[in-house]
Formats: structure tokens, C-alpha cells, sequence
């Protein structure tokens, strides 16, 4: 375990927290037995928030969900990889409702209190009675060890499973916060192709989480992309069951922020992790801006650099052509003198004032093939800094995407 300021980084992922259990199951929506169901319980019913995709073509289950996190309280949740149950008519909304029916069921739970998500091929129906078949399974193996196993069924062109999870002191309290995501393609700022369900034992009511999140996910998820599209399906899901035993959590105290600071915590590891796994990517691409007039700004030039098909391509190849950064951020929106700004790869200043200076291509293309890939540009036009992170665009990312359906 590391040390990390007030809190600390543990094992545990999404069971981490006090009163959570995950299991993952195989039921036969991918090929060759892999895991592709997962289950998340809460021994108590918790306080629910989430966050979705600003994409309006919207899947089934995230309009089930929304609509069922709105009440404030959930305690379980039920996802599926294999199969987004997006763009399926009229079935989709009762498919969704199924999953969610026969999860309540054996989990003797109001059936209103199950979540639903699901991630992988658009415009296929969803054979639900496979996820219905594979429920029992799924409920009879939920465990605090089975996060791993949870965190994998999720999965669909992911190489690696992604979980994080820390614990931190709130008045003397010990607060656990953990989670588990998913994605790998079709990743872009305001959601993408991504699913990340977050838990945590600490007492805050649905409003005080939702505010909590709505910050995070602004400076973590939404700060990430690899390809540019964004999907039907992309959710953040938190559940808080206030089994720590604190005293409630509310806004705008010093217990909120140490709160939220852990919360960011949990959700940056995971953003980044679901942009260094981007589909066929070789390495994490970190911008940091800072000199921008407002945090808009400087979030809007940040992710414009990492969005930048042409200097992701660079980042590959090691080529430091840092023009490609100057022009992502001219197009990106924000605001800035065009003569001013500064621009480093690593500790190698390739650009002053805006214009080219000498430096060292061989050292600049050694920090190009490293992992991480840290951009810097200093806009000097202002006092507010962002981080956006994507990966390089590879070869392999056509590949994949050439045969992704069949």
C-alpha cells in the first residue's frame, strides 16, 4: 500500500469499500466461455449518481438507469459485455427491465434498485435470456474477492482489466472509495465508449453524491479521448452505503473536499488507464496547459491536443512536430494570443513565443517513445491550467476497428 498525502492506494477495486460484493460470470454472449456478465451488490441499499453520454442515440439501459438513479437510491448493478442493447427498438427498454427484474429476484430487492448497463456490438437485440440464465451464477458467486473477476466480464476490445480503489480519514473515519472501468475505443470527452461503477461505504445523500461526481468526472473522464467518438452507452455509476459509519457528508464542508479528493483520486486512475489501453495505442499521452485565460480555456486547449489525429500519428512515429500541437490548439476554441505560447515535450522546449526554436531531435524523439508521452504548453494568457490525456494512433487501431462487428 503507498502512502498518498491523506489517503492511501489498496487492493480491492470495486469491493474495496465496507458492505460490497461483485462476482463475474460467463453467459455465452462472448465467444469461447469468457466472462462477460458482471454483478455489483450493496448489503445495504445506497445512495446513487451518475453521470452519461451527451450522445443522443441512447441505449437502453442507460435510459433505464438514468431514469431508476434519479430516485436517489439503487443497490445493485447488472452489466453486460458482448451485446450494448443500443438501437434495438422496442425490445430494448423490456430487455433491459428483464435483467434488472431477474437480478432483484434472486437478490430479494426491490427490482427498482437494480442498475443496468450494458457495452459492446450497436444494433444487435439482446439475447437476454442468456443474462437471464446466467444470473443465478452471477448472484450465487458474489464475493469481496470477486472484484477481479467483475472488472474482467466487463470488458469487450480492453487488453487489461482496470480497478482502483483508496481509503482516506474523515474525521477519524476511515472512507473507502473504489472502482472498476471499462474501455478501449470510441473514447472522446463527455463520455465515450466507457463504463466506470464507483462504491464507496462513506454517509452522503444522492444530491451531495451527484454534485461530488458531476466535478470529478468534469477533471477526470471528460478529459480523456482516444478516437474522438463518443457512444450510446457511456455511464459513471456511483453508490455510496454509508457503512464507514461517519457522520454524513455534506456540501461545501472540508469533509466534502477531502471527500472529493478521493473521489478524483479514483476516477483519474481509472480515466487514465481506459486512455493508455486505447484500441492498438503503444503509450499514454499526458497535456498539461497552464497560462489560459479560464478554466474552459485551458480544458478546451488541452483536449484538443490530445484529440489531434495528425499529433497522436506523430507521438507514434516519434516525430516531434510540434506544429501539430500549435494547430490543435488554434482550432480548439480557447482563447489565446497566438504569439505567446510556449511548448515542451518532456523537458525539451520545441517551441517559443508561439514560433520554432533549436533544439535536440534525437533527445525529443527518445521522449516521444516513452510511456508516458508528457506534452507542456505554457498559453501566457491567463492564471488557469488543465491535464487532458489520450494515446498515440497506431496502425492497429485500423485493424481492430476494421473487423470490430464481425
Amino acid at each position: 500500500m503507498v502512502a498518498l498525502g491523506s489517503h492511501k492506494t489498496i487492493a480491492g477495486g470495486v469491493t474495496a469499500a465496507l458492505g460490497f460484493l461483485a462476482s463475474g460470470v460467463p453467459a455465452g454472449l462472448k465467444k469461447d466461455g469468457k466472462l462477460d456478465l458482471a454483478l455489483i451488490y450493496s448489503e445495504e441499499p445506497a445512495s446513487a449518481a451518475g453521470a452519461y453520454t451527451t450522445n443522443i442515440v441512447q441505449a437502453a439501459p442507460l435510459e433505464l438507469t438514468r431514469s431508476r438513479v434519479a430516485e436517489g437510491k439503487a443497490q445493485a448493478i447488472i452489466i453486460n459485455a458482448g451485446n450494448a442493447n443500443a438501437c434495438t427498438g422496442e425490445k430494448g427498454l423490456p430487455d433491459a427491465r428483464e435483467m434488472a427484474r431477474r437480478a432483484g429476484e434472486l437478490l430479494n430487492i426491490t427490482e427498482d434498485y437494480v442498475l443496468v448497463a450494458s457495452t459492446g456490438v450497436i444494433g444487435v437485440p439482446l439475447p437476454v435470456e442468456k443474462i437471464t440464465s446466467a444470473t443465478p451464477a452471477a448472484t450465487a458467486s458474489l464475493s469481496k474477492e470477486n472484484h477481479a473477476a467483475a472488472s474482467q466480464a466487463i470488458m469487450t476490445t480492453d487488453l487489461v482489466p482496470k480497478e482502483y480503489a483508496v481509503q482516506l480519514i474523515i474525521k477519524d473515519q476511515i472512507i473507502t472509495i473504489g472502482g472498476m472501468a471499462k474501455g478501449s475505443g470510441m473514447i472522446h470527452p463527455n463520455m465515450a465508449t466507457m463504463l466506470s461503477f464507483i462504491t464507496t461505504d462513506a454517509a452522503i445523500d444522492s444530491e451531495t453524491l451527484q454534485r461530488a461526481l458531476k466535478q470529478v468526472v468534469d477533471l477526470s473522464f471528460n478529459m480523456i479521448t482516444v478516437d474522438g467518438d463518443t457512444s450510446t452507452n457511456d455511464m459513471v455509476l456511483v453508490l455510496a452505503n454509508g457503512l464507514a459509519g461517519n457522520e454524513q457528508i455534506k456540501a461545501d464542508t472540508e469533509e466534502y473536499g477531502l471527500f472529493c479528493k478521493g473521489l478524483l483520486e479514483v476516477c483519474t486512475a481509472l480515466a487514465k488507464m481506459i486512455a493508455r489501453d486505447g484500441e492498438g495505442a503503444t503509450k499514454l499521452i499526458e497535456v498539461n496547459v497552464t497560462g489560459a485565460p479560464s478554466q474552459r480555456d485551458a480544458a478546451m486547449a488541452a483536449r484538443s491536443v490530445t484529440g489531434s489525429n495528425l499529433f497522436k500519428a506523430a507521438v507514434f512515429g516519434r516525430d516531434a512536430n510540434w506544429g501539430r500541437i500549435l494547430c490543435a490548439l488554434g482550432y480548439s476554441g480557447a482563447k489565446f494570443d497566438p504569439t505567446r505560447p510556449d511548448i515542451f515535450i518532456g523537458d525539451v522546449q520545441v517551441a517559443r513565443d508561439g514560433g520554432a526554436v533549436e533544439f535536440d531531435e534525437d533527445r525529443a524523439a527518445a521522449l516521444l517513445a516513452q510511456d508516458p508521452v508528457q506534452i507542456f504548453v505554457d498559453l501566457k494568457s491567463g492564471d488557469f491550467s488543465a491535464t487532458a490525456w489520450g494515446c498515440d494512433l497506431t496502425y492497429d487501431y485500423v485493424r481492430i476497428n476494421g473487423s470490430y462487428r464481425t
